[in-house]
Parts: structure tokens; sequence; C-alpha cells
């Protein structure tokens, strides 16, 4: 990637060794960004096993030194899909696991490593950078914007729960190596059905299963149920654990997958009847849940935080809103003026929709616009799960059509509720 006069910047592909180890540029890597992150130090066998689960996602890894000791900064990249609310799934350049040692802030690291990388995955041809954050104050600086989020949710189930109508099918208890092999396929069908779902890293299945611990062992604590359909067909599930020290006794939701609005209130439903627990609590709800409206109490249930969850940055404005899917009543068209101090977004586009499809045409500066707006904002508005007229209250759009950002909001209204849980 280069040197500066003080650091040397390599990008390099995840890789094992013949013998199945870490080789050590990924194990020196994976040192230093656990550290980033405060996990736990991995023994041999923990490194070889995370070593490959970033080779099986294709991983690219950067790392920045300085002389011969390991990375003081790591960053991450590789591909997954994104539901944009189309028939088809949009391949998409996620970025994950940055981190800088506090000794070597503020001397522009990140930028370098950022910059860099976006701009190899413009090169590539994808229309969208993506990733989730674990500090919400970064990224706007290089374009990223929020576009999906998540409520932090605790549901008490005790006798005061009730459903005003049954769900259909049925739940039940399934082993961890049965959620292990029906579980891709439930959320295969999850991901096709809600825009802002991102596909999983091989390390989702571990962790939702007790798989994956610091440990090497099991975490014998998880519990798993499958929920069915009518006809037997499995449509949800739900992995979770029990913390015995709280009053009352609290499941903790690991994993909740619903392939139908059935099957969401169906394992609910089930988690609602286990015997000795007063409380059910998921960090990853849909903030507008809609099992506030299928119980007799609403205020059962607590949404204690509204937390941002996916961040989409547009390297290519055409390329993203024409892959993206529409409402076949949606139709009109708008003029946007987009400001992106990186380049990628920068510009005047028409956006014109009609027949559940989008063209966009670049138009010259001079042509006067409908909206304006910065590249994160772009990237909010871009599933449709962030109103325009929010953001027109929150002063981060310019009208100067009277009307446009309503117009815009009907535009971009999403074919389905913006809704993701995977974490990057």
């Amino acid at each position: 990637m280069g040197t500066t006069d003080q650091y040397t910047f390599r990008t390099f592909p995840a890789a094992t060794a013949a013998d199945g180890s870490a080789d050590p540029d990924t194990a020196a890597w994976l040192d230093a960004e656990r550290r980033g992150f405060h996990d736990n130090r991995l023994d041999p066998a923990g490194r070889a096993a995370a070593a490959a689960r970033l080779v099986a996602d294709g991983r690219q890894l950067t790392g920045v030194y300085t002389g011969d000791s390991g990375p003081v900064a790591t960053f991450a990249s590789f591909t997954g899909t994104l539901n944009v609310g189309a028939e088809d799934l949009l391949p998409t350049h996620l970025i994950s696991n940055v981190t800088v040692r506090p000794t070597h802030r503020r001397r522009g690291l990140l930028r370098s490593m950022m910059t860099e990388n976006l701009r190899r995955a413009s090169e590539a041809g994808f229309p969208l950078a993506a990733l989730t954050v674990s500090e919400a104050t970064i990224y706007r600086r290089f374009g990223f914007g929020v576009a999906t989020t998540v409520g932090h949710s605790t549901v008490s189930t005790g006798e005061r729960f009730r459903m005003l109508v049954p769900p259909p099918g049925r739940a039940e208890y399934i082993e961890l190596t049965e959620l292990a092999r029906l579980a891709p396929a439930v959320f295969a069908r999850f991901h096709a059905a809600h825009p802002g779902s991102v596909d999983r890293h091989a390390a989702t299945w571990q962790r939702i299963t007790g798989e994956l611990t610091d440990s090497g062992q099991p975490d014998l604590s998880v519990y798993a149920a499958a929920h069915y359909d009518d006809d037997g067909h499995p449509d949800g599930y739900v992995s979770y654990r029990s913390t015995s020290d709280s009053n009352p006794r609290t499941l903790e939701v690991l994993d909740l997958i619903a392939a139908t609005d059935g099957a969401y209130l169906g394992l609910w439903d089930f988690l609602a009847s286990i015997d000795l627990a007063g409380l059910v609590d998921w960090k990853i709800a849909p903030a507008d849940d809609p099992l506030r409206w299928a119980v007799a109490d609403w205020r059962g249930i607590t949404q204690t935080f509204v937390e941002d969850w996916l961040w989409l940055r547009v390297l290519d404005v055409p390329a993203a809103f024409e892959a993206r899917g529409y409402l076949p009543a949606a139709s009109g068209e708008i003029v946007l003026q987009v400001s992106d101090a990186l380049g990628y977004a920068a510009g005047t586009f028409r956006l014109r929709v009609a027949d559940a499809r989008a063209s966009v045409t670049r138009l010259a500066d001079t042509d006067a616009p409908d909206l304006t707006l910065d590249a994160p904002e772009l990237g909010s508005l871009y599933l449709g799960g962030v109103d325009p007229l929010t953001l027109l209250a929150a002063g981060r759009l310019t009208e100067h059509t009277p009307g446009a950002a309503r117009r815009l909001a009907a535009l971009l209204a999403p074919t389905a509720p913006v809704y993701g849980t995977s974490h990057f």
C-alpha cells in the first residue's frame, strides 16, 4: 500500500499455514486487532480458528507498521451482499476490524487506510461501501451515513404477556447441531425479504450456536428453538441464554431470525412461555417493532435505546440508485445536488422512477437542483429507512423546490421494512 517517513502500510489476504495455523502476518494482525477491541488474547489454536474464519470471508487485511513490530493500526475489507429492495442482492464492499493504537492516533493512519480502501472499492466497481461501527462519530467524514437502526428491547413475559391473535405454526426446542444445519437457509429467506440486511460472515454462525468462545470450549449456556409453519417447514429460529444472577431471571437473545411475520410473533410467544424467566432482552430488535402491536400490553415492551446499525457510503450514484428496488406506485423525478469531499458521489443528478425502476442522469453542475445534500445524507436516504422530511427538519437537506423532500420520500419508499441484524 505504501510507506511514509515513519509508517509502512501493507495489505494482504488473510491466510493460514499448511498445518492450519495462522500465518505469521495474519497472527500478528489478529493480535493487534483484538487488543484494539479489548478482546481476550488468543492462544495458537484460537488464532488458527480466527484466521480460518477471516480466510472463509475472503478478508483483505491492512496493517500499519513501524520497524519490525506488529501492526499499530488494522483495517479489513471483504465482499458481501446487501438487500437494496430489488430482486437481486447487491454485491457490496464491507469494511471492518478498524483499530488504531492510542499511541499512534491523530497521525492520519485511519484516513490513509480508509481513503485508499475506498479508492480500490470504487475502481473495482462497487456502487456502495458499508460498515457497522463501535464509535458513531468517526465515519461521517468519509461519506458514510446511518441507513438502518435497531432497538434494544426488554420484554416482560410475566402473566400480563398475551398475544392478541395466536401466531400460526409452532415452536420447538432444537439441539445446537440442528440450529447450525437449518439456520443458514432460514437466514437466506430473511435476507431476501428485508432491505438493509447484509449477509453473514463466518464468525456469526459459530457465535449464535455457542461454538465460538475465547476459551475454545463450547458455551454450554446456549439453547435454541425453531419455528415451523403450518406445513412443518422451518421459518424461524432463536438462540438464547439465561442470566440466572438477575431478578427476575432474564433470557438474553443471541439471535432471532424469522422468514415470515408469523414466525417472528411465534418465536416471541415461545420465549414468553419459558418458565422461571420474567424478562427477555434483545439488543437487535426492529426499531419499529411489530411486537408492540401484537400484544395486549404495549407497556410490557421497553425500548431502552435505538442504535445506529448499518452505515452506507455511495460510491457510484447512478449504479447504486439504478440497482435499488422501488414500489410500483412510485413515479416521478427529482434533481439532487450532492457534495462529497472525497468526490465519489459529488455532482448533480436527475433521479427518474417509473414502473418500479430508476434511471439516473448526471447533469451539469449549473442545473438547478430540487434538493442539495451531502454524501452521508445520501447514504442515509438510500434504502428508504430514513425519511427525507426528518433530515430536512434536522437541517441536513436544503430544499430549493417546495415539497421536494416529501416527493423524494415517495420515490424512495422502501419495498419492505428496512431492517437487518448482521454486524461486521
